[in-house]
């Protein structure tokens, strides 16, 4: 479908007679002083050289009647800037703007993530059918319309819907006057001001119950567990050699420790605190 819509696009621009050098001259002159029918002219004149480049950068990703028409707005920029003093041919000029235009559309119309062949084969014709079915009826197919017209089972036509989404890059401005972009209208779940809350409130529970224990056992619990932030957690072996004391004796004097914070929640005045 996509190549005969090319072949009939070059056979139409081929009425359009290419120019003489002495030609470009003329018309970049009356362009130079506002004549814009001289303009299309010399636009017309070089659709050929446009189709030309689009085709070789054409593939199965990439649509060339698209990359005609970002060719094409190439063009009429090269039209709008070229001079005679430039003292070359207008396509030696207009085949760099036609390049551009044409490479930065395949830069940001590039697929991110990458479908099989297969895939990409059958998403084409689920697009085309879709296309001649809305046309035809006036109104969007059904999936079972669609399944039936591309010979596919329905489950499969409604897993190509998904494979054909659009992708775009969250720093894409939301609009032209550049108000925002996209990441800042997507609302951030991760950030739950009530969990960390209670988060913090638990931390200060904890941290109250332990200001409770006799100073030894309160000095081993901030350094076992780094409660004050002020280290790393300590080892047994570590705490033995600050306090001067065997690994077992920190351990029992930790069991202790451990064993009344136990005591503090099951009360029920610090277990109304936890919970509420």
């Amino acid at each position: 479908m996509e190549s005969s819509s090319y072949q009939r696009y070059v056979n139409e621009i081929r009425r359009y007679a290419l120019l003489t050098a002495e030609e470009e001259h003329e018309l970049a002159k009356k362009i130079q002083s506002g004549d814009k029918d001289a303009r299309v002219r010399l636009v017309k004149s070089n659709l050929r050289l446009v189709a030309c480049l689009a085709k070789k950068y054409a593939s199965s990703r990439i649509s060339i009647m698209d990359l005609i028409q970002e060719g094409n707005l190439g063009l009429m920029t090269a039209a709008s800037k070229y001079t005679c003093e430039f003292n070359t041919r207008f396509s030696t000029y207009a085949y760099a703007w036609i390049l551009q235009y044409i490479l930065r559309y395949i830069r940001n119309k590039s697929d991110a993530i990458t479908l099989p062949h297969r895939k990409e084969e059958q998403i084409r014709a689920l697009r085309a059918a879709r296309g001649y079915l809305e046309q035809k009826n006036g109104r969007q197919p059904s999936i079972e319309e669609l399944a039936c017209y591309i010979s596919l089972p329905v489950d499969k036509v409604r897993k190509l819907y998904q494979y054909d989404q659009p992708i775009c890059s969250l720093d894409i401005e939301c609009n032209e006057e550049g108000d925002g972009k996209i990441e800042d209208m997507i609302s951030d779940e991760t950030f739950q001001p009530e969990q960390l809350y209670l988060k913090e409130e638990k931390k200060a529970c904890v941290r109250g119950m332990v200001e409770m224990l006799p100073e030894r056992e309160r000095h081993v619990i901030n350094r076992r567990y780094n409660l004050d932030g002020s280290n790393e957690a300590q080892t047994l072996r570590e705490m033995s050699k600050v306090m001067g004391v065997s690994s077992e004796t920190v351990r029992q004097i930790e069991l202790r420790a451990v064993r009344k914070l136990r005591a503090f929640v099951d009360s029920s005045e610090i277990r109304t605190l936890y919970h509420a």
